[in-house]
């Protein structure tokens, strides 16, 4: 009977009789109450549930007194609950409707109502079978695809937890059920960034993992080799974001940020950049030998000759035909240099020259010189330079003429803007080996699916940080513009805390700001526009605690870090005190489900997939490779 009740915790007396591990009833034998268990409370017509969170004994001062009376007699016992909710006729709701009297009854479930508090299958909705529950052998559980999928999804767990078999799990059970309807196919994308390569298989096995190759795209990115892997397809917008080019060089608030914007969205570059390919080329051609003549022209000795060989070498990456492009830079070593003292430049004489050369051996600056014996063959050889116009390389040509546009003309500092130039270099070569824009890759070579997964495991930590962020925004971006609500999309995060990390140090403050700006708006927004996130993380402490605390459903596997579990304590508000305590000794394999779409708070063993749609991280088992 109820003995107490104060707010949602509720104390509970236990008849002396129920003092016992089992219960004979009604011919069948029945496990008793215990911490974790439910009660269920009748006042009146009115059926309210209880979790069991503790429970205290103490010995009964008279009955020790008396003889012949059972161990079991001696024993006062208390059970303390936390309300869960209530049945309303037949079916169980989360919520407090109504608080129980002291003195109500207080009775175990019937198995129908054990199974009604654990069936999370709304009305016209789909059942996924998980598993089962883990304190309750045989309960199978099942959740709803509107419930689960229609909502933003946090999975979390140390490694070895069992975290990615339960990703798995999740979605090899949804397209092994809807894979054959033809609007999930039209209409339905999920999009996996994948950062250790777990979901991918290795080359020359068959990829079935979640689902069969057929029904799915995978991406091998890579910068290690010179050609480099895969390559996704985006649109040219995406490439063309000044903020996307901002965080990817690690340019400087001050001064580089502004000179990228200006770059990009300048008149001029876009002029230089908008014909047929012979056209650009014939004007970019056109532009290098204006600047070089700027230079000369300007008689400056901060300029000098070194800037013009620095314009030549920093075009190379843009320059097909580079064996013309190292003659005119010996062109230029061997024939002009700059005077200091008179603030011109001269023409190194040698026997090819005809002028009469000071006692200096060399012909000072005029006009003439100048322009029969360098400029003339110097604009012969510019005009043979072949330039690569890809979209990758387009933009980094932008910037590179951008750039001595602005310092020639002295609207730049060369201190600041040229340690940027240095970093475009190495970084565009690697940002050209994953990405391809969508209007220069072959239609055969890419066909939309439902399942896309992009392998992030061979790329370097500059891509791995800034290209997952480019993908969701451009994923995010696009379905907005359709703004199709009956078009479906879940992005899917594995190793979430790589991008999402809130404490972190080595980020700049504008990449954290560009993160947050991405998911915190899908995060929020999504919903409206048909976008969900799925994230799968071993830290959920380092995630951003606004991105952490908008997720509706969670899977929580073991978490040992004391950080970790305050997170999720600190979040989850209907997580009750026994389903943290299970957190720090669940087994591989078993998790916590709470959630919106779930009443109460389950402790779940995922059921098992076949081998060939497990991911590839399993533990190797040290015994079987060591021993012969």
């Amino acid at each position: 009977k109820v003995v107490s009740v104060d707010g949602r915790t509720i104390r509970v007396k236990v008849d002396k009789s129920k003092n016992s591990s089992h219960l004979l009833y009604k011919g069948d034998l029945l496990k008793n109450i215990s911490v974790g268990g439910y009660v269920k409370i009748v006042k009146g017509f009115t059926k309210i549930i209880g979790k069991v969170d503790g429970e205290f004994t103490s010995e009964d001062p008279i009955s020790i007194k008396k003889e012949y009376v059972s161990d079991r007699g001696k024993i006062n016992r208390t059970l303390a609950l936390s309300l869960l909710g209530f049945f309303k006729g037949n079916e169980f709701e989360r919520g407090i409707k109504e608080l129980p009297l002291v003195g109500n009854e207080c009775f175990l479930l019937h198995n129908e109502e054990f199974v009604q508090v654990h069936n999370f299958i709304r009305g016209g909705d789909e059942p996924l079978e998980l598993g089962q529950l883990s304190l309750e052998k045989g309960q199978k559980i099942s959740v709803g695809v509107n419930s689960l999928l229609a909502s933003h999804i946090g999975i979390f767990g140390n490694t070895g937890s069992g975290k990615s078999y339960t990703l798995a799990k999740i979605y090899f059970e949804l397209f092994k059920k809807f894979k054959t309807y033809k609007k999930f196919q039209s209409n339905t994308k999920f999009f996996l960034l994948d950062f250790n390569g777990e979901y991918v298989a290795p080359e020359g096995v068959q990829d079935d993992i979640i689902v069969e190759s057929k029904h799915k795209n995978i991406f091998k990115l890579s910068t290690r080799s010179k050609e480099g892997g895969d390559k996704f397809p985006l649109p040219k917008e995406s490439l063309e974001d000044p903020m996307f080019w901002v965080i990817f060089l690690e340019a400087t608030e001050k001064t580089q940020s502004p000179f990228l914007h200006r770059a990009l969205a300048s008149s001029f570059t876009s002029e230089l950049l908008n014909g047929s390919e012979d056209k650009n080329i014939e004007k970019i051609r056109s532009y290098v030998l204006s600047l070089v003549k700027d230079i000369i022209e300007k008689k400056d000795s901060e300029l000098g000759l070194k800037v013009i060989l620095e314009l030549l070498s920093d075009l190379e990456m843009s320059v097909t035909n580079t064996k013309e492009l190292n003659q005119a830079i010996q062109f230029l070593n061997k024939r002009l240099a700059f005077n200091v003292t008179t603030g011109g430049y001269y023409i190194l004489v040698d026997k090819s020259i005809t002028l009469t050369p000071s006692s200096s051996g060399r012909a000072e600056y005029s006009p003439e010189n100048i322009s029969t014996h360098f400029l003339t063959p110097i604009e012969q050889m510019i005009n043979g330079f072949n330039f690569e116009l890809g979209n990758v390389s387009s933009i980094r040509l932008k910037i590179i003429l951008k750039y001595y546009e602005e310092i020639i003309r002295g609207y730049s500092n060369r201190e600041h803007i040229s340690p940027l130039i240095k970093r475009l270099e190495t970084r565009v070569k690697d940002l050209a080996k994953v990405i391809v824009v969508k209007g220069e890759i072959r239609k055969d070579v890419y066909v939309e699916k439902n399942l896309t997964i992009v392998s992030l495991k061979d790329v370097n930590i500059q891509i791995r940080k800034i290209l997952p962020l480019l993908l969701c925004r451009n994923l995010y971006d696009e379905k907005k513009k359709i703004g199709d609500v009956n078009t479906y999309l879940n992005i899917i995060v594995d190793e979430a805390h790589n991008i999402l990390s809130a404490v972190s140090e080595r980020e700049s403050e504008q990449w954290k700001d560009y993160r947050l700006e991405t998911f915190e708006e899908i995060i929020k927004e999504g919903r409206k526009f048909g976008v969900f996130l799925t994230l799968s993380s071993q830290r959920p402490a380092d995630i951003s605690p606004t991105i952490l605390s908008q997720l509706h459903n969670y899977f929580l596997h073991r978490l040992i870090n004391n950080n970790d579990i305050f997170a999720v304590e600190k979040t989850i508000a209907y997580l009750d005190k026994v389903s943290f305590d299970y957190l720090p000794i669940l087994p591989t394999g078993t998790c916590i489900l709470a959630g919106l779409l779930a009443q109460v708070p389950v402790v779940v063993d995922i059921g098992e997939i076949s081998k060939d749609n497990i991911p590839r991280n399993q533990t190797m088992t040290l015994v079987e490779k060591w021993k012969d």
